[in-house]
């Protein structure tokens, strides 16, 4: 019997909801648009003041168990380089703006030099004028160019909310350019009556990695002119391009220079990043350049409270009669609508989609009872949405007509939400990297601000709670990515042949692993090498070989069933788990059922129901390994690392009852099992061991299961991962090992580093796993350290007991690690556009 959870989405059940709304009000703070305004606060209540009220109460003071006061900082100023237009300055001026920081103008001088850069200070640090002034400058000057259409600038984003953003900052700041700058957004959503004007005319053209992988490099004779004139290409947020998706944008980028040097260009590369370990490397990897760091923040910033918060524990049981805390959805929810009462405008970032409409939908529930015209002024924002949805909520949000917004992490992505005074995170959201991104949407505008990060019931959030060392005293983890895994490699390098013949002299470009690839796919029959080059020989368009978002196909449609009327969209990977036949689904605060599923046809048919329950998905789980790379003796036991084949195949859903999480019935589902082939790390244990740890056989497989479980939880804070990213299976006889075996994998087609990480850091991360179960004041295990949210088996069965001994007989085997290999612990994508 193997016991196992496989990434998927989550369904909060809900506990019992109390809110203590505030009668007190402040005025809305202004929206300053400007990510470099002067520090000029309205007459507001400082941070602590509101934390104070959303702590008010004996019940509500104890749920905070650490609060943090960064001071604020003072800036530093420079001039920018003298070889920027005046005109730029003196628009730049008018937004406000007198001075650059001191970060900014280095960065504009490294550009102007022809030095890719990257930017990596902190969120409201100005990085979008460190290159947008340079790239006007020298759009500006191609203006003037005596012939031709002048340069071009490309500029990618993660997310089309964030394209679009941009460009309504590049139209502001250019108005008084005239027609030098033309800027304009080409991806999915732009209408075909405005593509070839873009592709002609357009010489700011704003866009996104899936874009430019399926329409532009694939039609690049139609952007011929663009590539010719290419000088910048701008790479925002490049952080987040990560693990298997950073490794797509990275080759996606590699072709994207290949075919510049085809129309004679070599453009200078700009990136901004959060502040993250080692920016330059990770910008080497992703865009195979010699790239400068500039990493000295000298940026102005407010003071920043941050409150560490701890639902309570609630009266109601759970799976095996565990204890059950408040959900962090309901928690969320509360404070949401708290900060709303006062009139302090905020944000909720939460995990999940469904997390994100029920924080929506309860904070409205709960402001009716207190004054039902600020129902309207709270809102839930995410992936999935159709555009016009997006854009009406992005203006409500920038005009102030909303105060509260519940969103996923499709807003974390730099979209301009400056004004804020609140952010509460509902979860840790996988890094450091990313806590400190959400946290910086507040106080955006150089005013203080309020962060809360609201943990959920779940061992690495119970764990960070209680040492919130590990959140303020490390530093952020450095971003990982592979351009080699072959999974990634292959079919870009057919979507390169389909461009244009892959030659020798591209071999370089592609990386090492490229002669080899190259080999199998001409074995395959994809690819067919003609004197010195190889060529696509397929009828298909090959950019549709892969989807760079690892979504594992195309996305589903939910269509309203009555009307026909196209609700928004699931993500391939998740439909089976979300959108299976009657499952629930939620709508911008409207609940659906699911009537039917169409594997074929990617649909799913709803109509509009009020259930009072919610749906979670059972799955089962095998894995079977390919190959072991490298083992390492432990004790008697062995720590593995090599690729394995894991089938997963949903078979059943539970209903739970939205108010107290009972469980009132499982229906069976008849989907087809998926198989993923990836990368894995597992240990395994001998009979001696399993006499020392006193493990009998009755208690074996709750034992290794609930190790499993807590390994998991706590992998994000040794390698930059989520749980979400992460699978597991456990076995107590696996018939490869032959042995009782524990497994971890990359939830993502040819790996994505994390349990190579994990091998290299097992040692601290399984003593870190020990230590968060053994500490946990339950008695028999419950979702703060063992019981996981994702779990295919019901969290059955579980030993706790038995999985703390277990670990500390492993442990006490395990070698000695290298000082290079010990963990970065730390602070990072839902959504994208």
């Amino acid at each position: 019997m193997a016991f196992n959870h496989l990434p998927a989405g989550v369904h909060d059940a809900l506990a019992p909801l109390s809110v203590t709304p505030v009668t007190h009000s402040v005025p809305m703070a202004k929206n300053h648009r400007s990510d470099q305004s002067p520090a000029t606060p309205a007459s507001r209540l400082s941070p602590g003041s509101v934390l104070g009220r959303l702590a008010s109460g004996p019940s509500r003071s104890a749920r905070i168990t650490h609060t943090e006061h960064l001071p604020p900082r003072a800036g530093r100023h420079a001039v920018w380089p003298d070889r920027i237009r005046p005109e730029v300055i003196a628009a730049v001026q008018a937004c406000g703006i007198e001075h650059p920081w001191a970060h900014q103008a280095l960065a504009a001088e490294h550009a102007l030099d022809g030095e890719s850069v990257v930017v990596a200070t902190g969120t409201a640090s100005g990085k979008s004028l460190a290159y947008l002034v340079p790239v006007l400058s020298t759009l500006l000057d191609g203006a003037e160019a005596p012939n031709g259409r002048g340069a071009t600038a490309l500029y990618v984003a993660p997310t089309k909310a964030l394209a679009a953003d941009q460009c309504r900052s590049v139209k502001e700041l250019s108005q008084p350019l005239g027609t030098a700058v033309r800027p304009a957004v080409y991806d999915g959503d732009t209408p075909f009556e405005e593509r070839e004007w873009i592709r002609q005319y357009g010489n700011y053209v704003l866009t996104n990695p899936d874009m430019l992988h399926r329409g532009i490099l694939p039609s690049h004779p139609r952007w011929s002119s663009f590539l010719k004139s290419l000088r910048y290409v701008v790479v925002d947020e490049c952080h987040t391009y990560r693990g298997v998706f950073g490794s797509h944008v990275a080759q996606v980028l590699r072709r994207l220079r290949r075919l510049c040097a085809r129309y004679g260009s070599s453009p200078v590369f700009l990136l901004a990043s959060a502040t993250s370990a080692e920016p330059a490397v990770a910008a080497h990897r992703l865009t195979g350049l010699p790239v400068v760091e500039v990493a000295d923040d000298a940026s102005p910033r407010g003071e920043l409270v941050f409150a560490l918060w701890e639902p309570p524990l609630t009266e109601l049981h759970g799976e095996k009669g565990a204890p059950v805390r408040r959900t962090a959805t309901a928690e969320t929810a509360d404070l949401l609508t708290d900060l709303t009462v006062q009139g302090v405008r905020s944000v909720a970032f939460v995990r999940s989609r469904r997390g994100a409409e029920l924080i929506a939908v309860i904070a409205q529930e709960k402001l009716a009872e207190v004054d039902r015209s600020l129902v309207r002024r709270v809102a839930a924002y995410r992936g999935g949405y159709l555009p016009e949805e997006r854009r009406a909520l992005e203006r409500a949000l920038h005009s102030g007509e909303l105060l509260g917004l519940a969103a996923t992490t499709a807003l974390e992505l730099g979209v301009d939400v400056s004004g804020l005074d609140a952010v509460v995170i509902a979860g840790y959201p996988g890094t450091r990297a990313s806590l400190w991104q959400q946290a910086g949407r507040a106080g955006r505008s150089g005013q203080g601000a309020l962060a809360v990060l609201v943990a959920r019931d779940d061992p690495l959030d119970t764990f960070l709670v209680h040492h919130p060392e590990a959140l303020f005293d490390q530093p952020v983890e450095s971003t990982v990515l592979d351009p080699d895994n072959p999974y990634v490699l292959a079919p870009h390098l057919c979507a390169a042949a389909a461009e244009l013949p892959v030659t020798e002299e591209d071999l370089q470009l592609f990386g090492p692993a490229c002669a080899d690839v190259l080999q199998q796919l001409e074995v395959a029959k994809l690819l067919r090498r003609r004197t010195r080059a190889w060529h696509w020989t397929r009828r298909e368009r090959a950019a549709d070989l892969t989807d760079i978002r690892g979504t594992g196909g195309r996305p589903v449609q939910v269509v309203e069933a009555d009307t026909g009327r196209l609700l928004g969209t699931v993500d391939a990977s998740a439909a089976h788990s979300t959108v299976h036949e009657g499952a629930v689904h939620l709508h911008q605060g409207r609940t659906y059922l699911v009537r039917s599923f169409d594997l074929e046809d990617s649909v799913a048919l709803v109509e509009r129901a009020d259930p009072p329950y919610s749906t979670v998905a059972r799955d089962t789980t095998s894995i079977s390994v390919l190959e072991t790379d490298t083992e390492v003796p432990w004790g008697t036991g062995r720590l593995c690392y090599g690729s394995v084949e894991v089938t997963n195949q949903v078979v059943s859903y539970l209903r739970r009852r939205l108010i107290t999480g009972e469980v009132l019935g499982e229906t069976k589902l008849d989907l087809p099992p998926r198989t993923l082939r990836t990368r894995a790390v597992w240990w395994t244990v001998t009979e001696d061991q399993l006499d020392e740890a006193r493990i009998i056989p009755e208690i074996l497989g709750g034992s290794l299961h609930a190790a499993e479980h807590a390994s998991i939880g706590m992998l994000p804070l040794f390698a930059t991962c989520d749980r979400w990213d992460i699978g597991g299976v456990s076995v107590p006889l696996h018939p490869d090992t032959l042995l009782p075996t524990v497994f971890v994998y990359d939830g993502h087609p040819g790996g994505a580093g994390f349990a190579e990480r994990a091998f290299h850091t097992a040692r601290a991360w399984l003593a870190a796993t020990r230590e968060a179960i053994a500490s946990c004041e339950c008695e028999a295990g419950c979702p703060s350290c063992i019981q996981s949210p994702k779990c295919g088996n019901g969290n059955d069965p579980l030993h706790k007991r038995g999985a703390v001994r277990l670990l500390t007989v492993l442990l006490r085997g395990a070698p000695e690690e290298k000082p290079e290999e010990k963990p970065e612990q730390t602070p990072l994508s839902d959504e994208a556009g």
